[in-house]
């Protein structure tokens, strides 16, 4: 579907592939300025929900594995989504903003994660929308990038999942080893945003964005995935995804108990592959010389100097032990850009 926003950005030379930001017509260039410049992603692959209501909160608190009351309009997180059995169904990058919380995630989950969650509204009062195509969402990163956007906003956030409220929109620093923000606008401002950046900022495709995601070791749930991961697997305790001090939730008493009785087995590992093709979400790794599997990919992306970069779901005694494939190709892992719990 061509809307108003893909035009703005058609002219701008972007290639447009259902409804996604493929490029702007120098994928290897970018992906170049993704590891040592500065670039401008546009983020629509990404869906948004709001939750509003004066039950916003206690519903929300209900369903997700973070505290929701900290997102204060100050602050941001990782949240995950679970089924009774504590497997994921969604991962959200969550925050609060005026009166209502948003909650963002893949554009391919918005319409059955919005089902979901309205079948539990039940009397509470809660309103529930997808405003994906209402809130411009764009991604910035580079070393450069926070003084442009001091330069622009006359603020900038310090600290990671720090929020920062703007006249004409809302900037959220990112974790990583690369500095990264997120600005959502509305869609009377984005434009006049986007151009603002394009100044000192190389537009780049989803595959840019995508790329600093797993360098910071941010994992992502697909349609592919859903079911396939406890929030443990996706490192979301080392995200600060998960509190365990909140209380009840979907699936609350499996996570609680991985935590506090056993022992996380599998883990998520940033690696490369040197592959003429992408590793698909939910693609098996086997062991090598054999068909034993010990775990799957969570999500890739294109690596700036050839092959795919990935972020790899493995058992640990597998990681420790035998060499890893994918694709027929061995995975050569690097370290992540945070601790791991000890315990594990």
């Amino acid at each position: 579907m061509t809307t108003p926003w893909h035009t703005f950005l058609t002219q701008r030379s972007a290639r447009i592939e259902n409804d996604q930001v493929v490029d702007f017509g120098d994928a290897a260039a970018e992906l170049q300025a993704a590891a040592d410049g500065n670039v401008l992603c546009d983020l629509s692959h990404l869906g948004l929900l709001q939750i509003s209501g004066a039950d916003a909160v206690p519903f929300l608190q209900g369903q997700v594995t973070n505290d929701v009351k900290l997102l204060d309009g100050h602050t941001s997180h990782y949240a995950g989504y679970c089924n009774p059995k504590g497997r994921m169904l969604a991962l959200f990058f969550a925050f609060g903003h005026l009166d209502h919380l948003h909650l963002q995630l893949p554009k391919t989950l918005i319409e059955p994660i919005l089902k979901r969650l309205k079948m539990y509204v039940l009397r509470s009062k809660v309103t529930i929308e997808d405003v994906s195509d209402r809130i411009r969402r764009f991604g910035v990163a580079g070393n450069g990038s926070e003084a442009t956007l001091q330069e622009i906003f006359g603020q900038v956030p310090q600290q990671p999942h720090a929020l920062a409220t703007l006249e004409n929109g809302v900037i959220v620093r990112l974790p990583g080893p690369t500095p990264r923000f997120e600005i959502y606008s509305d869609e009377t401002h984005a434009a006049a945003v986007w151009d603002a950046l394009a100044a000192s900022h190389r537009p780049a495709g989803k595959a840019a964005w995508d790329w600093l995601e797993i360098q910071a070791g941010i994992p992502d749930v697909y349609p592919e995935t859903q079911e396939a991961f406890v929030p443990q697997m996706l490192n979301l305790d080392a995200l600060g995804g998960i509190n365990f001090k909140k209380g009840c939730y979907t699936g609350q008493e499996i996570v609680a108990r991985t935590h506090y009785l056993g022992k996380v087995k599998r883990r998520t590992q940033i690696a490369h592959v040197d592959s003429t093709e992408p590793p698909l979400a939910g693609a098996d790794i086997l062991v090598a010389g054999g068909s034993e599997v010990a775990g799957n990919i969570v999500r890739s992306a294109p690596a700036p100097a050839g092959g795919y970069d990935v972020l790899a779901e493995v058992r640990l005694e597998n990681l420790a032990t035998d060499v890893l494939t994918c694709q027929g190709q061995a995975l050569q892992f690097k370290p992540l850009p945070y601790a791991l719990p000890e315990k594990d």
